[in-house]
């Protein structure tokens, strides 16, 4: 059984308790215009230009012009014959298929580095996409005693199977409002409420993040909307973090050959403290990590 991993790294603190291997896996259902990791959204994985110039003859289908991806004929190729060529140059690939027991392998030779209540998280990409693989990633980290956390859009509908599995799961709401969720994103978030609704009543470490992103959830509507919707809630082993809005993912946009359509959509630091606030008037526990 394997995995397609983006990426691999550790960071400290950001993605769950303390220091912590994170595994960013290929693929994703959602088409968020903000995401910081636009390579991983592709389930088979993305081309990637690198700056330098691409010899034309690399490709054999004529996918290449003045040293740039021809992103229409890209899209059709099934083969990929550029990516074995000897030639290759200033071309790769998002993502790498890895073993799960290799992962494993890897994560048990990163033990020593899980300092201060550390272990694993995945993250994406969306690692549901990979189901079958992950619970079974999942489970083996869990047979080692590895702490693990995952970090998920919610949209699986047998998410909740994986919560005996995770010692921190990260869920991210985007909207409360499933059309307009829809209408941003390319899917309604109505599962990932569904989700949450059990998230809150049977996992004992939830952590709920939201984006905040201008002119999307920033308004008094989505405010009251997400109030209302964790009215009631049995939110007492749960935490909510509202994120600003960045950039650093523009470059790679650029690099998968898409257009980086965010503009203007920074909110000041009062919006996310008046979000914030809310929530804490609620009695619901806000943190920033």
């Amino acid at each position: 059984m394997q995995l397609s991993v983006v990426r691999r790294g550790f960071n400290y603190g950001q993605d769950g308790p303390g220091n912590r291997l994170v595994i960013h896996l290929q693929g994703c259902n959602l088409r968020c215009p903000w995401c910081s990791n636009p390579e991983g959204i592709a389930p088979r994985g993305t081309l990637m230009e690198t700056g330098k110039p691409i010899p034309a003859h690399i490709c054999p289908y004529g996918g290449i012009l003045d040293g740039r991806l021809k992103r229409s004929v890209c899209d059709a190729c099934v083969d990929r014959p550029c990516l074995s060529h000897p030639d290759r140059l200033g071309i790769a690939v998002s993502c790498a298929r890895l073993p799960v027991e290799t992962l494993l392998t890897e994560c048990e030779q990163g033990r020593p580095l899980f300092f201060d209540g550390g272990g694993v998280t995945l993250t994406g990409g969306e690692p549901t996409l990979q189901f079958e693989a992950v619970e079974a990633l999942l489970g083996g980290l869990r047979k080692r005693g590895i702490d693990t956390a995952m970090e998920t859009n919610g949209l699986h509908a047998l998410l909740p199977s994986l919560f005996p599995l995770l010692d921190l799961l990260i869920v991210d709401c985007k909207h409360p409002n499933p059309e307009k969720h829809r209408e941003v994103t390319g899917r309604s978030n109505a599962v990932t409420l569904r989700n949450l609704d059990q998230a809150f009543a049977n996992h004992p470490n939830l952590l709920v993040r939201t984006p905040l992103i201008h002119g999307f959830n920033d308004d008094d509507a989505a405010l009251e909307g997400f109030r209302a919707f964790y009215r009631g809630k049995d939110t007492r082993r749960a935490r909510f973090e509202f994120l600003r809005y960045h950039a650093f993912g523009a470059v790679k946009w650029q690099q998968c050959g898409m257009p980086y359509e965010m503009r203007d959509a920074d909110v000041p630091e009062e919006t996310r403290e008046r979000f914030e606030q809310a929530l804490r008037a609620d009695g619901h526990t806000v943190v920033r990590t």
